[in-house]
């Protein structure tokens, strides 16, 4: 082991500790330093910092009322419809409220430059789901955008970056409060004790658990897990949403890669495989603009019921709308995406499936990313509350980047009243055994094949369609996998060792993984990105509370809470079901 002892450890010493260098990271670094300059902030990436991770791969846009026929409250209810009244609507108020500030901080602090309009002002294009064109961009390749002008800021803040460097635990002092984390360099294979009086979680999500999924490959669940692990509870878990339009590309690493909202905005076409415009059936009135859940799962049961390509997908065409040359001009981005795996989507149809794409569910926080933990923060997807049972187009990077921001004022607050603490060496001791413990077991399973049946367990089992003899068997699975993951072993050396880190990924997957399925199997009704054909119908009058998971004596203990309608209580049930027909009465058209 490359460490014997919690004495030996290198250590770092800072003011604030931010795990993640996306865009709910780097806001918090620029947040935090614009209120106290003389903070020592420290940001632990495990790619490249600020290069890395999900923010800079957002296609779409960022979703702000900036247009005067638009307003805060028509966009609050867009997100609570989207979100099926699931939403902690003060969560989702925060957001709506903060965007437009946030959108003129991108353009007059970082430097960003978004799209203009004719007239001058900022151009907003339509995304599903909303009744006002309202989404913020930079052509296809507004996260690039973004991240490398908050890039560009941090650098000229003189922050310590920490690279190549994943988060392993939380730590405490003896007294049980927070003293900072436990990480490992990847390159070296050593680990470092990183001491703060503040620690802000902003990794992402965990949808890479699925065998097709749209998110950066680092992206492993790792924050829910540490917050999980640290003792916060969990709220929303089985709110994993499918983006209905990843790449088809077979062994490709950009199988599941998002074909972004906008398409479908500017009058794309789903098809399957027969030629039929197949939203007909599931939502005639908004189509292929219906929302993110409905459209995901449409497409899903079309597949299901044989009426998808040979590779498994359905067709996405927007060429016939606009042309070759305009497709190539407002989606650059998206057209050289395609075409580097053989197909052209500004000529011709394009094979996409439902792919796994962000988790509404997380720790849950207050407005100002606060926890149940003094000196622990959680911003972005890692937490859960504001998007409900679905998150709409627009609305992700616009929760990362206001929330981001929102953790750095808070952060900053706290550094001045919290002291650096000592971590206890005992629970040191016992995650560095565990930490290395692959390492050290001779003839143990690789994860690699681990981490594939996982994938392929909760596609099957707990992906876009479940009923509970599915979850029942993804649980059991996913119990298997945990005691299989115990034992795995992989050949040394600890330096940059690609098996060592899969199998520290496998850990945390797993374990959001149980957290996922307990949830979905708990909630027997469908509700937005959430659809059990064993119960199809939304049931408010049981269901509109949350399925909070707590940790219990080591094992998964269960409340219901309540959803408050602070501002606005959930429309009357209309005639028209908002899901999807379930499978059995999709046979045929």
């Amino acid at each position: 082991m490359g460490v014997s002892s919690p004495d030996e450890l290198d250590r770092v010493d800072t003011d604030i500790a931010v795990i993640g260098s996306g865009g709910a990271g780097l806001m918090c670094v620029l947040r935090a330093k614009a209120r106290a300059p003389e903070l020592d902030i420290t940001v632990i990436s495990k790619g490249a910092v600020g290069r890395s991770g999900c923010t800079r791969m957002v296609q779409g846009g960022f979703n702000a009322v900036l247009n005067e026929d638009d307003s805060l409250d028509l966009h609050l209810l867009d997100t609570l419809d989207g979100g099926k009244y699931l939403n902690d609507q003060e969560l989702a108020a925060t957001l709506v409220r903060d965007a437009p500030k946030v959108i003129r901080e991108l353009e007059t602090r970082a430097g960003c430059f978004f799209d203009r309009a004719p007239d001058g002002r900022i151009h907003q294009k339509a995304f599903a789901g909303q009744r006002f064109d309202r989404t913020v961009h930079r052509g296809d390749l507004t996260g690039i955008e973004i991240m490398g002008r908050l890039r560009d800021q941090m650098l000229r803040l003189g922050v310590r970056e920490m690279e190549d460097v994943r988060a392993l635990e939380i730590v405490r002092d003896r007294a049980g409060e927070l003293a900072g984390l436990l990480v490992l360099d990847i390159r070296s294979g050593r680990p470092v004790l990183v001491r703060a009086r503040v620690v802000v979680v902003a990794t992402g999500g965990a949808a890479t658990m699925y065998k097709i999924s749209a998110p950066a490959r680092e992206k492993t669940g790792d924050g829910v897990a540490l917050c999980w692990r640290a003792g916060l509870d969990m709220r929303d878990m089985e709110m994993m949403q499918f983006h209905p339009t990843g790449l088809l590309a077979g062994r490709s690493r950009l199988n599941g890669a998002v074909l972004e909202e906008g398409l479908r905005g500017a009058g794309a076409h789903l098809y399957n495989a027969e030629g039929e415009r197949y939203m007909q059936r599931y939502d005639p009135e908004r189509m292929e603009r219906s929302t993110r859940d409905i459209v995901s799962r449409s497409s899903y049961l079309e597949i299901m019921a044989g009426r998808g390509t040979e590779a498994g997908g359905v067709l996405i065409d927007i060429s016939a709308a606009l042309g070759a040359e305009e497709v190539e001009r407002r989606f650059p981005g998206m057209v050289e995406r395609t075409r580097q795996i053989g197909e052209d989507l500004a000529r011709r149809p394009v094979p996409v499936s439902p792919t796994a794409h962000f988790h509404m569910g997380g720790a849950i926080i207050d407005q100002d990313c606060r926890t149940g933990i003094e000196g622990l923060l959680v911003a972005g997807e890692d937490a859960g509350g504001t998007h409900g049972a679905n998150r709409l187009g627009g609305n992700g990077v616009a929760e990362s980047t206001v929330f981001g921001a929102r953790s750095g004022d808070t952060a900053a607050e706290l550094a001045a009243t919290r002291d650096l603490r000592e971590p206890d060496t005992g629970q040191l001791g016992d995650i560095l055994r565990r930490v290395y413990a692959p390492l050290e077991r001779s003839g143990g399973e690789l994860p690699f094949g681990l981490t594939a049946e996982l994938k392929e367990l909760m596609w099957t089992d707990c992906g876009v369609v479940r009923d509970r003899a599915g979850l029942q068997r993804a649980l059991a699975g996913i119990d298997e996998l945990t005691e299989r993951v115990a034992k795995v072993g992989v050949p040394g050396p600890a330096e940059v060792n690609f098996a060592w880190q899969e199998a520290l990924d496998l850990v945390n997957q797993v374990q959001v993984a149980k957290l996922v399925a307990t949830s979905a199997l708990l909630r027997e009704e469908s509700r937005g990105a959430h659809f059990r054909s064993d119960f199809p119908d939304a049931d408010n009058d049981e269901w509109l509370r949350y399925v909070v998971l707590n940790r219990v004596d080591g094992e998964i203990g269960v409340d219901y809470r309540p959803v408050e309608f602070t501002r606005h209580e959930p429309p009357k049930p209309t005639a028209q079901a908002d899901q999807a027909e379930p499978t059995q009465q999709v046979g045929a058209p």
